[in-house]
C-alpha cells in the first residue's frame, strides 16, 4: 500500500531576516525623528531667549544689552 506524504514547508531563514529588517529599520527612524523632534524644541527655546530690543549696526547704537563676556579690540585706521 503506497502513500503519499507531503512536507510543510518550514519558514525560510530569509524571511525571518527580513522581518527583524524591517523592525530594526522602524525602531531606527523612530529614533531619527525623536532626535530630529528634540532638535526643533532645543532650537525654538534658544530662539525664543534671544531678545533684541533695539539695535543698529551703521553707528553702533544698542538698549538693554546684557552680555557675559565682551572682548573689544581696539584697531587703528590707515585713513589717519
Amino acid at each position: 500500500m503506497a502513500r503519499e506524504l507531503t512536507r510543510q514547508p518550514k519558514p525560510s531563514l530569509f524571511s525571518s531576516l527580513l522581518a527583524s529588517n524591517v523592525l530594526a529599520l522602524a525602531v531606527g527612524a523612530a529614533a531619527v525623528g525623536a532626535v530630529a523632534i528634540g532638535t526643533l524644541a532645543i532650537g525654538q527655546i534658544a530662539i525664543g531667549r534671544l531678545a533684541i530690543k533695539k539695535a543698529r549696526i551703521g553707528s553702533l547704537e544698542v538698549d538693554e544689552l546684557t552680555v557675559r563676556k565682551l572682548r573689544v579690540t581696539e584697531r587703528q585706521s590707515s585713513d589717519a
